[in-house]
Formats: structure tokens, sequence, C-alpha cells
């Protein structure tokens, strides 16, 4: 039997009076963290919830996280960590789709109002019997964890592929547990670093290569709110921070900041040892700018939430090369593969595949779609990338058109099927363009409605009502018409 909550278990046994989470003057020791977890299993447990249960958890970077992350998995149940960001019928989409039997939701903020969208989302889901605010008292009381099998569901996250819906890849405890131990090993963690954690844990980046690395190894956790660079800085440098995780954008963001010179970049070096970026591809400069201004290696890796998510990582015992994802990780099988799934020599491109202990279960309540993504015992990625003659891989594209906006995957489908829904558009086509700050801003190119006449502006706004703020596009260009192939299809390739 197995169960993920060893990993904050172990490490409260281990070092119970260690510092576990900072949080502004909150200081939260392993202890005290593993106790607020079992109250939370306590209290799940006495509402009828447990193994085969999914429990959705709606919460920023705040210690009821990880208190109801791991309070979750010790009454056996399954995590299904919910993005912040979404509008009442995504979230109520996830619930409904996923079978949840309680959401968990954090009150959120004026500018946030998590709880209100959290509260209607459950109005919408009538088979999700418990709403439970995250920021509510729970009543201490022992427990004893309920094991699992290591093939059993302990994670859900939900992706989406090229087209369609979100839907929930099922992550198990040996899944996660095997990708903390490799992020442990490769990113050199251990019980003195203090990690600072600005990505959001909902995510399988943050959730997983900082979280589960830092708590597997005791470490401490310094929980950023939200990602500011003078805010990080300031972290940084005031608790010492030696890891550090995110997205390129990310690293631009702390390498352009224009009140950097005001903190005190000699210490934040001194004792920062390494940052990891993944979730899009690095551009050079940035990563060359980065290392230089603050004396840090940076090293790419590359994962999916369907692979738990660590696939390749450069390692600091072999050369690294600049503009590559590195190597495979250990006990993990990549291939570049052609349409027909034959291997393709190193340096012509194909898709990206994957095999090992990292790859999902399959996709919650699809079987027919994790046929096709597991076939032939191969995840395949959808991603374009190419080996080198040293084997090392190179992501160059992705297929098809999802587009990749600050580190979040944007579906270019979900957000032309609200915009078919606008009074005023009769066809829309979305896609990725450049953007310095965010990698790739999203576009929408739309034909109006005959007599119609929708200002951009106007559509932007009305999309981002109804869309996650990383969704919506902040450009909207209006044609008299799209170009269309032989079978009817939008030539995406054409637009720019």
């Amino acid at each position: 039997m197995l169960s993920l909550a060893a990993i904050l278990e172990t490490s409260a046994r281990d070092r119970p009076d260690k510092a576990a989470i900072v949080q502004g003057p909150a200081r939260i020791s392993y202890r005290e963290l593993d106790e607020r977890a079992q109250a939370v299993a306590v209290d799940l447990a006495g509402r009828g919830i447990g193994p085969g249960d999914v429990v959705a958890l709606a919460c920023p970077n705040v210690p009821a996280f990880p208190v109801f992350y791991f309070g979750v998995l010790k009454a056996g149940a399954t995590v299904l960590p919910v993005s912040i960001l979404l509008k009442r019928d995504e979230m109520a989409y996830l619930l409904n789709d996923s079978g949840a039997k309680a959401l968990v939701c954090h009150e959120g903020s004026a500018e946030l109002p998590l709880g209100e969208v959290g509260r209607a989302a459950f109005g919408d889901a009538p088979a999700c019997e418990h709403f439970i605010e995250a920021d509510a008292p729970v009543a201490e009381a022992s427990f004893d964890t309920v094991q699992r099998g290591p093939d059993e569901v302990a994670v859900v996250l939900y992706t989406s592929g090229t087209t369609g819906r979100p839907k929930g890849a099922m992550l198990t405890h040996s899944n996660l547990l095997m990708n903390a131990e490799i992020c442990v090993e490769l990113g050199e963690v251990r019980p003195e670093d203090v990690v600072l954690v600005a990505l959001p844990l909902f995510h399988v980046f943050g959730q997983v290569v900082q979280m589960l690395a830092a708590f597997r190894k005791a470490a401490t956790m310094v929980l950023a709110p939200r990602f500011e660079p003078g805010l990080c800085l300031g972290l940084m440098e005031s608790e010492k921070v030696t890891l550090f995780s995110g997205v390129p954008t990310m690293l631009w963001a702390l390498l352009t900041y224009p009140d950097a010179e005001k903190h005190d970049l000699a210490a934040i070096a001194s004792s920062l040892r390494q940052v990891t970026v993944g979730g899009a591809s690095t551009p050079v400069e940035i990563l060359r700018g980065f290392e230089k201004k603050f004396d840090v290696t940076v090293l790419e890796g590359y994962g999916l939430s369907e692979t738990s998510p660590g696939v390749s990582f450069n390692r600091r015992d072999r050369e690294r090369k600049v503009g590559s994802v590195g190597l495979p990780v250990w006990g993990v099988e990549v291939q570049v593969v052609d349409p027909e799934d034959n291997p393709v020599p190193a340096g012509e491109p194909g898709e990206v595949v994957v095999r090992g202990h990292c790859v999902m279960k399959g996709y919650l309540g699809r079987p027919e779609e994790t046929a096709e993504a597991l076939r032939g015992g191969w995840f395949h990625t959808g991603d374009i990338g190419r080996f080198d003659e040293d084997g090392y891989l190179y992501i160059v594209d992705r297929l098809k058109e999802m587009i990749i906006r600050g580190g979040f995957n944007v579906y270019p489908r979900e957000v032309e099927e609200l915009l078919a829904t606008h009074p005023g558009i009769s066809l829309a086509a979305v896609v990725g363009v450049p953007d310095e700050q965010y990698g790739e801003e999203v576009k929408a190119f739309v034909v109006p409605v005959a007599g119609a006449n929708p200002e951009p502006e106007a559509i932007v706004a009305w999309a981002r009502e109804r869309l996650a703020g990383y969704k919506y596009p902040r450009i909207v260009e209006l044609r008299e018409s799209l170009p269309l192939g032989a079978t009817g299809k939008i030539l995406k390739r054409d637009l720019n």
C-alpha cells in the first residue's frame, strides 16, 4: 500500500519543528501542517468522503492549499486542484465532469471573488454534495491515514488536448511519488533549502516540482500569493531563497524589472543556488541575461500534466545545452516519431512520445481518448520535438494550434466556441501571436454577422467576462472572410 500523504507525514515525523511554510509573518511547522491536514481528513471522513471520491480544491497560494491537499489524501480520496482563474461555467464543468463529491473553496478577494464563483458553480453541480470553506476552522482530532494502492488515483489535473473540452488526467500515488523523487534528485533539494513558490499550486509545475519536492526533503516553502517581480525579489532577499522555479515570462519580468536595483541583488545571488524553468520554450537571451544578473544557473525541463509532469531535464552532472530541455529523466523513455509512430533519426522533427513511471493512468471517464493518447503503450504528447546526436531533446513546435500564454495552455477551440455565441460574430479563428512578455498572446480573427459592426474592444471586454484571465483574446481583428481550405477548414497558417 502507498499514499502520497507520506511525503508530508514523514517530514513531520523526522523534522517536526522545521518550518514547512512561510507566508508573511506566519511560520507553520511540519508538525502543525500535518496536524491541520489530519483535522481536515477527520472532517471529510465524517462527511462520508473517502476512497473513490473526488474533492475539488479551489485555493490560491496560501497555507490552506497544502492543508486541504494532504487532508484529502489522508482521507483516501482524490484531489482535483482547480484553477482560481476559472469563471462560474468553467468551474461547474469540472465539478460535473469529475463527479466531485465536495468543493473546497477559498473566499478569495475583491479582485478575485473565488468564493462567489465557487458557490455559483457548486449550485450548478447537483451531484456535488458538500461546499467547504477553505478558511473555516477545523477541529483537531487524530486520524489514521487511509492507505491506497500505488496505481490508485491521487490527483486529477484537468487539461485540454488541442481540441475539445478539458479532460481530467488521472495521476496515481506512484506517478507523483516517483516524480517528486526525480525532482528532489535533479534539483538537488536539501532540508536547508528555502523554496520560493510563485507558480500557482493548482498547476502541476508548482504542485509537484516545488511543493512535493520541498516537502519530501523537509525544506521550507515560501508562498507568494501571486507573481510580482518586486514581491518575489523582496522575498528572495528577506528569506534567503535558494531555489526558484518559473515559466519564461517570470524570468523575463525579473530580468527587466525597473526597480530591481532597490533590492540587494548581490545578497539574492549569494543565496540563490538554482533556478528551474519550464512551461514553454525560454528565449536564449532571457536565460543568459538572467544568469548574468543573478549569478545563478538556470536549468530547463519539459513535462506535461499527463506526465506528472517531469519528462526531461538539463542535469548538473552533464553538459547543459541551452535551448534544449535536456535528457530524459530516470525511468522514463522518450521517442520522436513520425505520423505512423516510427522513430525518426536524430535531428529530424516528429511528435514526442513518452512511456515510464510518469505517465498518467488515463483520462477520467474517457476510455476512447485514453486509448488514443496511450496507443502502442506510449503517451502521445502532441508536441513536436527533435533529438540531437547526444540524446538531448528540443521542443520545436506544438501540434495543431495550442497557445501557451505565460506558461498557461490556451485552447483555441474553446475560445472560438465562446466567440461563436456572440450575437455580432459569424465566424472566428483564434491563434497565438508572438509576445515579448507572455511568449504568445491570444488573437482572434472575427467575421461579423452581416449588418453588424462590433467594436474589437467591446469583443475583448465581452470575452473577458466569460473566460479565465489567461484565455480571453487581447487582440481582435475584424475580417470580411477567413482563408479556407478545400474541405472548408480555416487555414490558420495563413492568418497573421
